[in-house]
């Protein structure tokens, strides 16, 4: 089973800079790390690819230091890597991205399986893995915990998909692709052998035009192909004053509830 994982480097950090003129994240020589949801989604394909068997195949999209984050995937069992990196991917908004991602996925000949992390921690869109499908034509369930059963016969994916208001047992035929939450598996720890094995591995770096084929699709990439506008851009305060009260513990739950209420919370 030929399976692709999407996976994202965030900020590692509050203190980020912003680009002013474009209204984006400066990422370039910023402290970062894995997107959390999207080793989850890694995982996963591991899994699946030890009961039946494949390879798994990690894409991103970024500056050149996500080749980091691709080694560091190759340590927990990934057999191929490619980081998109380009200047003409900067700025990309979510559809620009699934654009992007779309045209390497199609260079890659469409695997069986696309599994991607429900939402990225600097982002909370979770709206790449969606439009992705779309743009490739594929099914897709959003928000999967658990993967019941694959019929490698049939490719039937059976799974579990929490979709807030409700709990919902779906099937999709494969190629399909998964949003992955938290509650799909269990990460394992990178292993020491394979971070050995595969320290000297390469990563593959596609520029924009070696995902754009025939046609010149660069002006859907990045900035150029980005539909949303962002008005501003700030990182979150955060309001660390506190108060200390002392008395009989009636006296103090009437006041607890009091400020509960104040601060319309109950």
């Amino acid at each position: 089973m030929d399976i692709v994982v999407c996976m994202k480097q965030v900020p590692d950090t509050t203190e980020v800079e912003i680009d002013r003129e474009k209204g984006t994240l400066k990422r370039e020589g910023v402290d970062a790390k894995t997107n959390l949801y999207d080793l989850y989604a890694l995982e996963l394909a591991q899994q699946i690819k030890e009961r039946h068997g494949g390879t798994v195949t990690v894409v991103s999209m970024g500056p050149p230091q996500a080749q980091v984050m691709i080694s560091e995937a190759y340590a927990l069992g990934a057999d191929r890597g490619i980081l998109l990196s380009d200047r003409a991917f900067a700025g990309a908004d979510t559809l620009a991205t699934a654009t992007a991602l779309a045209c390497a996925l199609q260079k890659l000949g469409r695997p069986d399986l696309i599994l991607v992390g429900m939402q990225t921690s600097d982002g909370d869109t979770a709206q790449v893995g969606p439009a992705l499908a779309e743009l490739l034509g594929l099914p897709h369930v959003a928000y999967v915990k658990e993967l019941v059963d694959i019929n490698p016969t049939s490719g039937v994916l059976t799974v579990v998909a929490d979709m807030s208001d409700t709990v919902e047992t779906l099937q999709v035929t494969m190629p399909a692709l998964l949003t992955c939450s938290k509650e799909v598996c269990q990460p394992r720890l990178p292993s020491y052998l394979l971070k050995k094995a595969t320290r000297q591995k390469a990563v593959e770096i596609w520029s924009a035009a070696d995902i754009s084929g025939e046609s010149d699709m660069r002006g859907w990439f990045g900035l150029n192909g980005s539909p949303t506008r962002v008005e501003k851009v700030f990182p979150p305060s955060f309001d660390q004053s506190k108060e200390t009260w002392s008395g009989a513990p009636a006296e103090l739950a009437a006041r607890l509830a009091g400020k509960l209420r104040e601060m319309k919370i109950a």
